[in-house]
């Protein structure tokens, strides 16, 4: 279990450096991720924290050069990037393995399922399989609930020991759960008593399952069975959600509790199985981050807070089921192993990562889902892609758009247009035909070749020829141009969006009147930094995509 959850940062005294420097760090991903909206100005992070101002912007720019942050005037935003960390607790936990049985379970019952760990006194999800309805749970996954407050809870507080009851009783004496806690919805009442809890959980120990009639919020109700691991302990519990318009909470049990058991044994023995492979280090990956880490020392450097960065970068590799060792950990972040040790160790006691038995191998703990998981694994795909159009649209002063191949037209699906007096006048949702389109040449390179041949049969007998080698110059070069062709004045240039596979799954362009530039001004001055801006859209599209496909283009 992790431990309780420590309050805001302050100046450390007497501490050691590289933990108080990972802890600020942390304590503003936290901070943000609380806020609901990811955003906050820097003002109100310093009272938060209680951090200096100037220490305040070493860690903001620290955060925003490592792409976990971004800054818009005073405000400091969270970015799609901050899901790696998540998806680091979801690998080693061997959660996505868990995730088909719950959907399969959803589907036969047509009710929500979810999967929860214990986290300190409370409960995290760490699988949502919602159901689509007006009325619909709305909590995701890496959001919190207390224990007492939810239907896992009472599986979990079965094996607390006395700390963590007196933890509880401490949090519930003094009043209302939110700051700990922001996912609950507000209290209808004085909350759930601690012998109403206690009851529960002997009920719980008795049956082996857990009934939760209405104690998150009136109408919702759940029944839950543990899943045990290999050891015999409880890893989490699955559970059916639903509401009193549809069920009765002793109506839900009897409906639910058959398929739930053949579920959570199903996740029993999936827990049983050894791990598909070992995602460890890919090799190059350790020196390729040094080499990152020691170039930004390089550019920024007293801004760049070597410390954290190396701290999270220590937390983003430890995605082995069973931990990764000291040894294997340096070799993935390029770090010499003294360094690595002392960031495990900070991680460690901040709560964030645990060692095993041992003591030699190392986890990330579900705390870190804590850090933006919730909000940002749930960003579309334009919100994704359109604050990076609009960095770019700042720095070259022309229209930027990405669009993805919709039958034989693209369609725009994000657009951040300049200002000036004769523009690119186009809208997202807007279709033009592929064939003539910069994007559209870029999206018809990327496909496999029987579907491009197919779509190149028919755009040819509409389109002049030349139009394979215009797509075969396009995959050679990862660009495309069209000049003119779609609209006379109308000039742009084109580069691909890849997914976490490599798959071309979108395209972005920047379009500009001919007058203003021409195609050499295109390639040389515009299309290094179209090309550096599609990487860093695929990097958030790689981390918001790993365990759910909501940031997906469609």
């Amino acid at each position: 279990m992790a431990p309780s959850r420590p309050p805001a940062t302050r100046e450390p005294a007497a501490r050691d450096e590289a933990v108080a420097t990972i802890e600020r760090g942390l304590s503003v991903l936290r901070l943000l991720a609380a806020a609901g909206t990811g955003r906050m100005s820097r003002g109100d992070l310093v009272r938060a924290t209680g951090l200096a101002r100037s220490s305040l912007d070493r860690v903001a720019a620290t955060l925003c050069r490592l792409g976990h942050l971004r800054a818009e005037g005073q405000d400091l935003l969270l970015t799609p990037r901050v899901t790696e960390f998540g998806n680091t607790y979801l690998a080693a936990a061997r959660i996505p393995a868990l995730a088909d049985a719950a959907r399969r379970l959803a589907d036969e019952l047509d009710e929500t399922v979810s999967v929860s760990v214990p986290d300190g006194d409370g409960s995290r999800f760490v699988v949502r399989c919602p159901r689509s309805r007006a009325m619909a749970v709305a909590f995701r996954v890496g959001d919190l609930l207390p224990a007492e407050r939810s239907a896992s809870g009472p599986l979990f507080a079965a094996d607390w020991g006395a700390p963590t009851w007196e933890r509880l009783r401490r949090r519930v004496a003094g009043g209302p759960a939110g700051d700990a806690f922001p996912a609950l919805p507000p209290t209808p009442g004085p909350g759930a008593a601690e012998a109403d809890f206690t009851a529960r959980v002997e009920e719980a120990r008795r049956t082996g399952a857990a009934l939760d009639d209405q104690t998150v919020e009136p109408g919702v109700i759940a029944v839950s069975l543990p899943v045990h691991g290999p050891a015999g302990d409880v890893v989490c519990a699955v559970g059916v959600v639903s509401h009193t318009s549809r069920h009765t909470v002793d109506g839900l049990a009897r409906r639910a509790l058959p398929r739930l058991r053949e579920c959570a044994d199903a996740m029993a023995a999936e827990l049983a199985r050894p791990p598909a492979g070992d995602p460890g280090p890919a090799p190059g990956s350790g020196e390729a981050t040094a080499r990152r880490l020691r170039a930004a020392k390089e550019e920024d450097g007293p801004a760049f807070l070597q410390s954290l960065a190396r701290g999270l970068a220590v937390l983003g590799v430890l995605r082995a089921p069973g931990g990764l060792t000291l040894a294997r950990t340096a070799e993935a972040t390029g770090l010499p192993r003294a360094t690595a040790r002392r960031a495990l160790h900070s991680l460690t006691a901040l709560g964030y990562v645990t060692a095993d038995d041992t003591g030699r191998a190392f986890t990330p703990l579900p705390r870190v889902l804590e850090l933006g998981y919730a909000a940002q694994s749930a960003v579309r795909f334009e919100e994704l892609a359109t604050w990076h159009l609009a960095d770019l649209v700042r720095r070259i002063h022309d229209s930027s758009s990405v669009a993805v191949l919709d039958g034989d037209d693209i369609r725009y699906v994000a657009r951040v247009a300049t200002t000036r007096i004769m523009g690119v006048d186009l809208a997202v949702g807007t279709r033009l035909p592929a064939q003539v389109t910069a994007m559209g040449r870029v999206l018809l390179a990327g496909l496999p070749p029987a579907d491009a041949e197919r779509r190149l049969a028919r755009c040819s007998a509409r389109v002049p020829g030349g139009l394979r080698h215009t797509l075969d110059a396009a995959r050679r070069d990862g660009y495309a141009v069209s000049d003119e062709e779609l609209e006379p004045g109308l000039r742009s240039i084109a580069v691909p969006l890849h997914d976490r596979n490599g798959r071309v799954v979108a395209a972005m362009n920047v379009a500009v009147h001919a007058a203003h530039r021409s195609v050499a001004d295109l390639k040389d001055n515009v299309l290094p930094r179209l090309a550096h801006t599609a990487r860093r859209i695929e990097a958030d599209l790689a981390a918001a995509t790993e365990h759910t496909d909501a940031a997906a283009p469609v």
